[in-house]
């Protein structure tokens, strides 16, 4: 055998134990007559020792050791003499009686350590390397507890795990499709899932009334930190259940996985806060709500005062930011700086300092009285010491800028602490969403998201006034995953189709048998769907889901260490039937 033990694996209890450990060199020490070896596997580092005076030509051969050379040694257990408190392997060490040298590797890189020298993109060049970096290692492995407590959650439920095809019919609503042309039937193509949905659905008109998949799912968009082309999903659907029904099975799923994975009790009830509230309180369809610092709407309470940007705006709101009206100057044009980037768009920033009750300074104090400016504060509730930031215009693309000075703010104040989790539901979603472009409504969803009954009224008169039956869950302002109660009747999904604009062509093309099937008895459903990369990479504390993925794709959509996507051989698109244009 290669190994008896692993470099992980031996303590104190084992010194004078003959051991065997196969793994990569992490470092070489030369220290006079000693040299020290650190030896990596997964599991672990493992000090050997190499002494001249006892084996010359041992000691020589481990002296011409590379870093990640792959080697075997065979040895005795020892206690250090000056023990390392840093690896669990700190209080031994091995006295090498034989080495083996199974394989010579080149010189890395980059350095195969914690901090790594190694730059993005080199390091995705050489990814099989870089996954050889221990807090690399460690977010696959928790990536893989994660997916087991899941299943062993979900199975205990009567949750079954069924897989749905990958090779699926396009139905260009909403993302683009990844498609794949096909060689047997020239001119046509199938599409990669951007979700299980529809199959899902179809499980549950045929009887298996609960479902999960860690299923692969694809979309050809734009890509930033929490998005790939290729991503994972905790996908789950239920028969014969109510909003709430999903509500708490999946609050509790949650709940498991803090527990058995982060050891963290979260035991209450997760608030819910409607969509409404969420984008009046914070902007935000994925509030976080870690800190408070709510929106304040003025526009009634600071109009009629000749001050152009808050007369002429749709919206007028603002945040009250504690202890904070010691902000200098520079820090405010560096907010005002923040708030004007493109990416959010604001014109300018006001703001109100409450210093004390005999010192109150504005960047709007031409045109408000000390009282006026007193009665601002008052409706935020200020303090003394306290900052309000006030930002003026149309309403929605507002709110989103306000949300994104709040975010700053809560960062810029520390309370935005990764090991701090509140997590809530997000509900009553809009039904639609209003495009100005193609002056048309689009599900805010997907088409099978069933309207709130009380609200079914409104279909033909204001589609606009329609709430869903969706859900979000929602992690310190990361979206982790959402669903919804489908429509399971025949006539309320073509009223569907035919306000999103569908012809009744059109719904039969792409959804025919979705909808044959539900004339053959479909029961009441509903599910939900977790984003598992995101969810992973909020336990591991990342900004990116990428080092939670084994071999992700940059922000290109390209994976530089195969070189892909890649020109095909003109043979393969002469198969296919296909031209390059």
């Amino acid at each position: 055998m290669y190994r008896s033990k692993n470099c992980g694996e031996l303590r104190i209890v084992n010194v004078g134990e003959k051991a065997v450990l196969a793994g990569w060199v992490q470092k070489t020490r030369k220290m006079g007559g000693m040299t020290f070896v650190d030896l990596r596997d997964r599991y672990g580092v493992t000090q050997l020792v190499f002494n001249q005076d006892v084996n010359s030509e041992l000691c020589e051969k481990a002296n011409k050791l590379g870093r990640e050379f792959v080697i075997q040694v065979s040895g005795l257990v020892s206690e250090r003499s000056n023990k390392n408190t840093h690896i669990d392997t700190g209080d031994i060490e091995i006295l090498v009686e034989q080495l083996n040298i199974l394989n010579e590797a080149l010189t890395p890189p980059f350095t195969i350590e914690e901090n790594t020298d190694g730059g993005d993109d080199l390091r995705m060049k050489y990814r099989y390397l870089d996954l050889r970096r221990s807090n690399v290692r460690e977010n696959l492995i928790l990536r893989h507890k994660m997916t087991f407590e899941t299943r062993k959650y979900l199975d205990e439920n009567n949750f079954l795990e069924v897989e749905t095809p990958i090779l699926i019919g396009s139905t260009p609503e909403g993302a683009r499709d990844f498609v794949v042309p096909s060689r047997m039937n020239p001119g046509q193509f199938y599409a990669l899932p951007q979700s299980p949905q529809l199959f899902k659905q179809l499980l549950m008109v045929s009887g298996f009334d609960r479902y999960f998949q860690i299923a692969k799912c694809f979309r050809d968009e734009d890509l930033r930190a929490d998005r790939q082309p290729e991503f994972t999903q905790i996908d789950c659907e239920m028969s014969f259940v109510e909003q709430e029904d999903v509500l708490n099975i999946f609050e509790g799923l949650t709940k498991h996985l803090f527990k058995t994975i982060k050891g963290i009790d979260l035991n209450y009830n997760f608030p819910r806060m409607t969509y409404a509230d969420a984008m009046k309180f914070y902007g935000s369809d994925k509030p976080d709500i870690r800190f408070d610092m709510k929106f304040v709407e003025l526009k009634d309470h600071v109009s009629g005062k000749d001050f152009v940007v808050f007369d002429s705006a749709d919206y007028v709101g603002g945040i009250c930011a504690s202890n904070c009206a010691s902000y200098t100057r520079k820090q405010i044009d560096e907010l005002t700086d923040f708030v004007k980037r493109p990416q959010i768009g604001a014109k300018g920033l006001v703001y109100i300092k409450y210093e004390d009750e005999s010192s109150i300074k504005s960047s709007i104090d031409k045109f408000y009285s000390q009282d006026e400016l007193r009665s601002i504060l008052s409706i935020f509730n200020a303090q003394s010491g306290d900052l309000v930031l006030i930002l003026a215009g149309e309403k929605v693309k507002t709110q989103k800028a306000l949300n994104e000075l709040r975010l700053e703010m809560g960062s810029r104040l520390g309370l935005r602490d990764k090991n701090v989790y509140k997590p809530l539901w997000v509900i009553d979603f809009p039904l639609f969403e209003w495009d100005e472009e193609t002056e048309r409504f689009y599900a805010m969803h997907h088409p099978f998201t069933s309207p709130k009954p009380e609200d079914v009224q409104f279909l033909d008169s204001d589609p606009g006034k329609v709430r869903a039956n969706a859900y979000d869950m929602v992690v310190n302002g990361v979206e982790l995953g959402g669903g919804s109660i489908r429509i399971h009747d025949s006539k309320l999904q073509n009223k569907m189709f035919e306000l999103l604009g569908f012809t009744p062509e059109k719904a039969e093309a792409q959804f025919g048998f979705l909808m044959s099937a539900f004339k053959y008895g479909a029961p009441p459903h509903g599910g939900l769907a977790f984003g598992l990369d995101r969810f992973v990479s909020l336990f591991a504390g990342l900004d990116s889901i990428r080092d939670c993925i084994a071999f992700p794709k940059n922000n290109s959509g390209r994976d530089v260490m195969i070189d892909a996507p890649s020109v095909i051989d003109s043979s393969q698109l002469d198969e296919l039937n296909l031209l390059i244009k």
